[in-house]
């Protein structure tokens, strides 16, 4: 653990000690990572959309079991049982949701009512500004370079943007895998940073080694719509590729296959998977056939990130990618990248020139 600490909004609204949050990412932020990062001193964060009600109560007993430190849970706004997933974080005493798609106002206030930190991930400035008026307590927006799925602005064009917008602290994304740029964040205005493929390139993470081995060889990443109809930043791969050449009919065979898988996996019915299609439909404006590919996803991200089979799954990464070199732990990570953040800020002062 570093001695050295940025106090920041961030720090002072979740109560972790160093303005680093590590992503909800689905098959990877499980209570191992999650702890890791906690006990580090960042802010860990539970990736439920992967699991069921009852496992992400067990997941988070887990990471209470192990750690004092805050951590939060990531949710998906337009699922059907997202109340459930609610009562869970406040009975549970977690200090803060996160959420991939902006919620609902009345969610909002729910949380916030209970005394939970709510921090939506936005891809716009129109959208920071949507959730600061209905009362979130800080934003996280991801530009470009980020893994997963991803708009198409930089993220050191839509930080500054969004910045300007908004008078609630924004934590920057897209791009961060080290203390220069949680400096260059930090200039810009944000009140920190958050990772994913940083953090999923760990001793900690529960990634098999098969899979970290891919990613520490890749030089390449790929946005494509063939996984779910939206765009999403992989690793380029020969599966990806394939997956580019295929026809709508052989994806959306392959998608409804594939949600048949997540539905004996996650034990959801046929009904609930419906009823959170028509939430996603609506909730993003979808297609119907959009809707069926969005169920290549998870299934596609369990093959690579839970069964170790990177050659018949999707691995989602950032641009990062290509300058990660290392398997740090979490707290090693967390402790490097704060004591180049403060040395790249001492620097920048000590140009300073007063008269």
């Amino acid at each position: 653990m570093t001695g050295q600490v940025l106090d920041t909004p961030l720090t002072r609204l979740t109560g972790v000690r160093h303005p680093i949050v590590q992503t909800g990412m689905g098959w990877v932020a499980g209570p191992r990572l999650v702890t890791a990062v906690a006990n580090a001193g960042g802010l860990g964060v539970l990736a439920s959309a992967t699991m069921t009600v009852d496992r992400l109560a067990t997941a988070i007993r887990e990471v209470k079991d192990r750690t004092d430190a805050p951590f939060g849970v990531n949710l998906r706004a337009d699922a059907a049982d997202a109340g459930e997933r609610i009562d869970l974080i406040v009975k549970e005493g977690v200090r803060v949701a996160s959420f991939a798609l902006a919620p609902k106002r009345e969610l909002i206030a729910r949380l916030k009512d209970e005394g939970v930190v709510v921090i939506p991930s936005v891809g716009a400035r129109r959208h920071a500004e949507k959730v600061a008026g209905w009362g979130a307590d800080a934003v996280l927006v991801q530009g470009g370079e980020g893994g997963g799925h991803t708009g198409p602005v930089a993220t050191t064009l839509l930080l500054p943007q969004v910045v300007d917008a908004v008078d609630i602290p924004v934590i920057a994304a897209g791009g961060f895998f080290d203390g220069r740029g949680l400096a260059a964040a930090l200039a810009y205005g944000a009140a920190g940073v958050a990772m994913g493929t940083r953090f999923l390139l760990t001793a900690d993470s529960s990634v098999p080694d098969a899979v970290k081995s891919v990613y520490l060889g890749a030089a390449e990443t790929v946005v494509t719509r063939q996984v779910d109809g939206l765009p999403h930043r992989v690793l380029r791969s020969d599966l990806v590729d394939g997956l580019e050449r295929s026809g709508r009919v052989t994806g959306l065979v392959r998608a409804v296959r594939n949600a048949a898988r997540f539905r004996r996996i996650s034990g959801m019915s046929w009904r609930a998977m419906l009823a959170d299609g028509r939430a996603m439909r609506h909730g993003r404006d979808l297609s119907w056939s959009q809707v069926l590919m969005a169920a290549n996803t998870p299934m596609l991200l369990r093959a690579a990130m839970v069964d170790g089979r990177p050659d018949l799954g999707v691995m989602a990464s950032g641009q990062v990618v290509a300058v990660i070199d290392d398997l740090p732990t979490c707290a090693e990570l967390i402790g490097r990248i704060v004591r180049e953040a403060a040395e790249a800020i001492a620097a920048q002062q000590s140009m300073i020139v007063r008269g």
